[in-house]
């Protein structure tokens, strides 16, 4: 027990560090880059749990999340080979082009300032910050009000001329950018913050508002986006709603589903749908806000949104954890929800090959767990509003798993830094695959006993042809698989796909957990929706869209756009 109490004196050590630091966990902001805190080692074991901290007097410089990479070369979507079988995508020919015309009227709604024609601009707005989508874009619009997007889009209905809404661009399937020549709608102008009320916790903000300045608002006020995300420095609002974005806080607060109240959308013809309520319960009909609530920008534009916020909490703490094997972190998993309960807020993990990539491709990083190489890592953050308690909870929880085994390694995070340093590595997997080079990504959502099996599957499958990377979201079953080789290869996807989806499907998981459908997995809705299902959700396109003009080719499959 002594080893334990020694790790009792860590939390109360760390815990109210963390607590000020809670809603800027990460090391990323809207306007650059941050350090991500001190530099951190561990020079003998920690089978105590107790971390032996040598904190070096200068700053790690972190990577910035922008929503755009330029300077790699990339195929065009029309023969893609990145993330998905080639698919043979053409423009739909009843799509108009745009004249001088169209940008005089523009002009006359936005002022010159608002109607973009600038390439190099254009060629940033055009590309996802993969690098893998590109379209060919000759025009963005930056609305700044409501009326401004109806007006807009009224003209574009009329002239059938195609448009793709467009926030912080961070999205991973290629839905925010075009895909031939479509009229971007950038709603980053749109950023204010209508009202908050500090009684119920219910935010009404534009749609073009960033993540995380929403969170440093809310951290003023004493409390924070019910959604956390790593791009949280570039993604906006609007976006996140459209794409119904889930993130490290699901576990805790749900899905966006069950905490947008309200949002502003408006039709392709113009007509603004004032559905903006901040009423916990109001039972009168359809509740058509979910519609749009994941729709990708398909159905209308979101210009403003509703959200209940949670109460910033005045307990947080963070551990790193190791496991031998998968089967000790599913229950490691059951035996958080059982022992910390109410205050468990994440469980994210990540195998020893996400743990190898990133300690070689991202700078900045050193393993909190060097005695030893070990399979898999849990990183588990707790947050309550009893400090004594939370940490009497916290170490009944730990000296159990390590009693049983399930637990050999690991530390405890004492201040803001380390804890940073932490989430750190789990947040810098995707990063530290995109300067591995080249990358297969693919979210999906599984029964938890079966996520890692679909891991060792494909690792036999591909053999020593790519590295298979499994993490994620163990605490919601949210599984990102990634495929990591030194470049694109047609017949190493042929391995990859359609095996992925066909092995999802037959264990009835999704084939997007989070990240949408947008035009990478369009025409493999399938995999996870039946065919009635796909025909209903084209029956309410074709009656909100009869013209298709809101991001066509993303979502339904490319079939339909044409027949549309």
């Amino acid at each position: 027990m002594e080893i334990w109490r020694a790790t009792n004196r860590l939390l109360k050590c760390g815990s109210k560090q963390l607590l000020d630091h809670q809603s800027n966990r990460h090391f990323l902001t809207s306007s650059g880059c941050l350090a991500s805190g001190f530099m951190y080692g561990f020079p003998k074991p920690l089978g105590s749990l107790i971390p032996h901290i040598v904190n070096y007097q200068k700053y790690l410089h972190t990577y910035c999340r922008s929503p755009y990479y330029l300077g790699a070369t990339s195929c065009s979507v029309q023969s893609r080979c990145f993330s998905s079988e080639p698919t043979a995508i053409r423009r739909n020919p009843k799509f108009s082009t745009i004249n001088s015309d169209d940008i005089s009227h523009f002009k006359k709604i936005l002022g010159e300032r608002g109607v973009v024609e600038d390439k190099e601009t254009l060629k940033t707005a055009n590309m996802d910050w993969m690098q893998k989508y590109k379209g060919a874009s000759k025009l963005m619009l930056k609305p700044g009000s409501t009326e401004e997007v109806s007006q807009i889009l009224k003209h574009c209905n009329s002239r059938c001329l195609a448009v793709v809404p467009q926030g912080g661009n961070t999205g991973l399937v290629g839905g925010s950018v075009p895909v031939f020549d479509e009229v971007i709608i950038n709603l980053g102008s749109m950023n204010k913050i209508i009202s908050f009320d500090k009684v119920s916790g219910i935010l009404v903000c534009e749609a073009g508002c960033i993540l995380e300045n929403l969170n440093s608002f809310l951290d003023i006020q004493g409390f924070v986006m019910p959604l956390d995300l790593g791009a949280k420095g570039s993604c906006q609002i609007g976006g996140n709603v459209s794409t119904n974005a889930g993130g490290l806080r699901l576990l805790r607060y749900g899905s966006l589903h069950g905490n947008v109240l309200g949002v502003e959308a408006i039709l392709p013809n113009g007509t603004v749908l004032d559905m903006l309520g901040t009423l916990r319960k109001d039972n009168t009909g359809y509740d058509l806000k979910h519609l749009f609530i994941g729709s990708e920008g398909s159905l209308g534009i979101i210009t403003k949104v509703s959200i209940l916020t949670p109460p910033k909490l005045s307990s947080v703490n963070l551990c790193f954890l190791a496991c031998n094997d998968y089967a000790s972190c599913q229950k490691l998993l059951w035996n958080a929800k059982k022992k910390l309960g109410e205050i468990l807020s994440a469980f994210e993990y990540l195998d020893s090959t996400a743990m190898d990539l990133v300690l070689k491709h991202l700078n900045g990083v050193r393993n909190p767990l060097p005695s030893s190489t070990y399979n898999f890592y849990v990183l588990i953050e707790t947050t309550g509003s009893n400090e004594i308690h939370d940490k009497e909870r916290l170490e009944t929880f730990l000296l159990d798993s390590m009693e049983s085994g399930l637990i050999p390694d690991g530390v405890v995070a004492q201040d803001i830094n380390q804890a940073s340093s932490c989430w750190h590595i789990r947040e810098g997997i995707p990063e530290a695959l995109k300067n591995a080079g080249a990358v297969y990504k693919y979210d999906l959502s599984l029964p938890i006993e079966k996520m890692n099996d679909l891991v060792e599957e494909m690792r036999t499958c591909l053999d020593a042809r790519a590295k298979v990377v499994g993490y994620g979201h163990l605490g919601d079953g949210n599984l990102h698989l990634n495929i990591s080789a030194p470049q694109y290869d047609d017949n190493l996807l042929s391995q990859i796909e359609p095996f992925v989806y066909e092995w999802t499907s037959k264990h009835r998981g999704s084939i997007s957990a989070e990240h949408g459908l947008g035009l990478m997995k369009a025409n493999k809705i399938h995999y996870s929706k039946s065919s009635e299902t796909v025909q209903l959700m084209a029956s309410v396109k074709r009656l909100l869209d009869p013209n298709g003009i809101l991001n066509p080719y993303k979502i339904l499959p490319s079939s339909f756009s044409i027949q549309q």
